[in-house]
């Protein structure tokens, strides 16, 4: 993360924020914004607004009951996408300008433009961050749109240090940081098993079915590869993946859990975290692991794993799609109880920086340079 904090100024600095999301579905974007909701409403004299204006507008998480939701009085229609969008940018500027908020936090790399397009000449502050891997290619239409609004945007929060230098290649702007996801410091520690775990959505980008195919070109033992997620985007990768493991003679040994809200208790019983995703912005799965005590192997993809992982220390970074090298590492902390272990405690250390507490205060402190500079430019 860059830069200090002071805490001096930090309580005094923001008196009014809203919030704007287009899901609060269960995911890692989604679990983020739901903790700065909940820490920055708590915080002396700050009062939080939320509009909600996706396709699915239930809350999967816990939100602060003193939290007002504003709703658009319409559904997002994808069958009439174009009219849809229209109306939630209409939407969008006027309960903005009716709450008039000292400064507005966005998340969602698509989303992010209706956000600052809709409030383009409000003089509102807008603080933009992305959530996917930084180099992701999107349409012509929207890197257009982001080229022409992300400049007007008085902030852009970066997930990693790669995400920051890509960005700054795309934008040039000059009010741009770095600050990870807050990742839950205390996990339950169960007796381990001789468990493999990894925990992501059924999709291509994922690569569940490279790891399984990692776990089976292993020397015949008694470990089990666990994998926690489900189908998403209608990939229907579930039946396939079952009949992959059941042909390459591990069906019995790899376990699919589906969704699982109380994912902590895998964590606390894995002895290995194995990552197998070639996509990511910031991977939480990986820092929760890390939490948990576990020693992680992870490809090296864009952005996230190497902001987590110092390779030989507390995990292994392996080049992308390189199964072999992937198995020969998997296959080492299967075979070193004590080598695990090591890693696993340097991994508890290294994770700390990303307490919650640690991430809110620099959302805060870094939102909290609107009214500063303002305060600044008024005693001139």
């Amino acid at each position: 993360m860059d830069g200090g904090h002071d805490d001096s100024k930090r309580y005094e600095s923001m008196n009014h924020i809203c919030f704007v999301i287009h899901s609060l579905q269960p995911g890692g974007m989604e679990r983020v914004f739901s903790v700065l909701l909940n820490d920055f409403v708590k915080r002396e004299g700050v009062k939080v607004d939320l509009i909600l204006y996706g396709i699915k507008r239930d809350v999967f998480y816990n939100i602060d009951p003193s939290i007002q939701i504003h709703l658009p009085d319409f559904p997002f229609d994808p069958e009439r996408r174009g009219i849809s969008t229209v109306k939630t940018v209409f939407f969008l500027r006027k309960k903005i300008k009716a709450l008039n908020p000292e400064a507005v936090l966005s998340f969602g790399v698509l989303w992010n433009n209706l956000v600052l397009l809709a409030t383009k000449g409000l003089g509102i502050p807008v603080f933009v961050s992305d959530r996917s891997q930084p180099d992701k290619p999107l349409s012509p239409l929207q890197e257009k749109l982001r080229k022409y609004l992300y400049p007007g945007a008085y902030g852009i929060i970066a997930q990693t240090q790669k995400a920051k230098e890509v960005y700054q290649k795309i934008y040039r702007h000059n009010n741009m940081t770095v600050i990870g996801n807050p990742i839950v410091q205390e996990m339950p520690i169960d007796e381990k098993r001789k468990e493999i775990l990894m925990v992501a959505r059924l999709i291509q980008s994922k690569h569940q079915n490279e790891l399984i195919e990692i776990f089976a070109s292993l020397p015949k033992n008694d470990w089990e590869l666990t994998l926690v997620g489900d189908d998403h985007l209608k990939q229907n990768n579930k039946l396939a993946w079952k009949k992959l493991a059941e042909d390459l003679g591990v069906g019995n040994r790899v376990n699919f859990e589906g969704m699982q809200k109380d994912v902590e208790k895998y964590y606390g019983r894995a002895s290995i975290f194995a990552f197998s995703s070639s996509s990511e912005g910031f991977p939480n799965v990986i820092g929760e692991a890390m939490a948990a005590k576990l020693p992680v192997i992870a490809y090296d993809c864009v952005a996230g794993p190497s902001d987590l992982i110092e390779n030989g220390v507390n995990g292994y970074l392996i080049p992308l799609h390189d199964k072999i090298l992937f198995a020969e590492k998997l296959l080492l902390l299967m075979e070193n109880e004590e080598l695990r272990n090591k890693m696993g405690e340097d991994a508890k250390i290294s994770i700390k920086s990303f307490s919650s507490k640690e991430i809110c205060n620099a959302y805060f402190d870094f939102m909290s340079s609107v009214k500063t500079n303002i305060q600044e430019v008024n005693k001139l």
